[in-house]
């Protein structure tokens, strides 16, 4: 009976906040759980495909990839194409996609989650696959460091559970060394922008059995790359899906020497693709069929193209928080060709908390910005001031800064004062802010 009032109400609150125009992705499950029933996910019969992705980033491009496959090749599949990932998010999907005896509906759930929210989410009853993008410094007010997440992530996980994860990273790949299930493993061959010596935030470098440091031959960033103990205790390891032949530029990588089309000229794009595929072959999907799947087009859930006034403008949504999310931003932005023109800046620190901890700035590596092709480099939003000061130490010249007091200016100074192709690299409320200010000088011009 509890089950059947769950459902209802989840399914009556989520019609009540589209009628009234809100997103209703968080709010429905919010009223299940603190007034009906907080564990009414464990009495779910789930379908016999239940996947789940998490990691500190890359988790919903990831996402969106596995499921652009499954649904090329024909499966019923329900996903939060919205990004909500956490408990709350989560059981609002899944109620209202359950009938009232409470059996999910669809042949395959396919599910972004918090890594600090995965074992809430799935306590009793286990995913069949859980793909680990990387475990990284993210968040640090909510997370501490980045142990405290692998520990949440592996409380989340029985023997039953096939894991499919990115051994680049060392401290996701321990659960290789641990795991009594099933294990495959991805990661990429090096790169030209690979490097020997490692960037300033490196957050691990210790060999997790005999704690001496780890000896890379190439980084791609942060802590990914090809390790080994000196000891021979631990390392990279043999890959199952190893991603070569990488070339950004013309957005192509093989992938078990088959070639794959890149949908971005960005590294990170190497990953959830090679972490889709991984995932769809380890379930019965045919090589060609994913070969085809990905070597057709499909939209990047990052990088969406808009337009002002003849400019081409590129959204890259930063995560806060995450130095490594900033890091390949630029990466990406400073790799491309002509002029351009750089947005930075936020509202808010966080999404789930009002903590303004902004120690990550420092992690970030902004020196990168300091690159003749960038003409301009506006900072918005309410931190404006402390982004202003971080970039004091660097070596960007301050006179392509630009200080933007009121976001309604914008457009106007992006008009007047800069040139080139325009890239934001803020986070996801910003984005949202910005949206609306395009969309209403292009109404207004149209």
């Amino acid at each position: 009976m509890r089950t059947i009032l769950a459902i209802f109400v989840c399914k009556l609150v989520t019609k009540l906040c589209r009628i009234l125009g809100r997103n209703g992705s968080v709010y429905p499950g919010e009223i299940v759980f603190d007034f009906i029933d907080r564990n009414i996910l464990d009495k779910i019969k789930y379908p016999p495909l239940v996947i789940a992705i998490t990691g500190s980033s890359g988790k919903g491009s990831t996402t969106e990839a596995i499921a652009h496959i499954l649904k090329d090749n024909h499966y019923d599949v329900c996903y939060n194409q919205n990004g909500s990932n956490g408990i709350l998010a989560a059981m609002t999907l899944i109620l209202n996609n359950c009938n009232y005896k409470g059996v999910f509906k669809h042949e395959v759930l396919l599910l972004e989650c918090d890594e600090r929210h995965l074992k809430l989410i799935f306590k009793k009853q286990k995913m069949t696959h859980l793909v680990i993008t990387n475990v990284t410094r993210d968040q640090p007010a909510r997370n501490g460091h980045p142990d405290l997440v692998f520990r949440d992530i592996k409380e989340a996980i029985d023997n039953s559970v096939n894991l499919v994860i990115n051994a680049d990273d060392p401290l996701v790949n321990r659960l290789s060394y641990t795991h009594q299930g099933k294990v495959i493993k991805y990661g990429l061959d090096k790169t030209k922008d690979s490097y020997k010596t490692p960037s300033i935030v490196t957050d691990y470098a210790y060999c997790p059995f005999c704690h001496k440091k780890l000896k890379y031959d190439f980084y791609h960033y942060g802590h990914l790359g090809s390790y080994s103990c000196p000891n021979k205790d631990f390392c990279r390891g043999k890959l199952n899906y190893i991603g070569s032949k990488i070339d950004l530029k013309k957005q192509v990588m093989h992938i078990n020497n088959n070639l794959v089309n890149l949908n971005k000229d960005v590294l990170y794009a190497c990953y959830y693709t090679i972490a889709a595929y991984s995932l769809c072959h380890s379930i019965g999907i045919k090589e060609d069929k994913i070969l085809y799947s990905l070597n057709s087009s499909f939209e990047a859930k990052r990088a969406k193209e808009y337009e002002i006034n003849g400019r081409k403008l590129i959204m890259l949504e930063s995560k806060n928080e995450n130095n490594l999310s900033y890091y390949q931003s630029i990466k990406y932005i400073t790799n491309q060709s002509d002029t351009k023109t750089v947005i930075l800046g936020f509202d808010n620190v966080s999404r789930r908390y009002k903590l303004n901890d902004l120690s990550w700035l420092w992690d970030v590596d902004f020196e990168l910005l300091n690159d003749s092709s960038i003409d301009k480099i506006l900072i918005i939003g309410r931190f404006r001031y402390d982004v202003v000061t971080r970039l004091a130490y660097t070596n960007v010249d301050k006179n392509k800064i630009i200080l933007v007091d009121n976001l309604d200016d914008i457009l106007s100074i992006i008009k007047e004062k800069t040139k080139g192709t325009i890239f934001t690299m803020v986070c996801f409320d910003m984005t949202a802010n910005l949206k609306k200010l395009i969309k209403g000088d292009n109404d207004e011009n149209n």
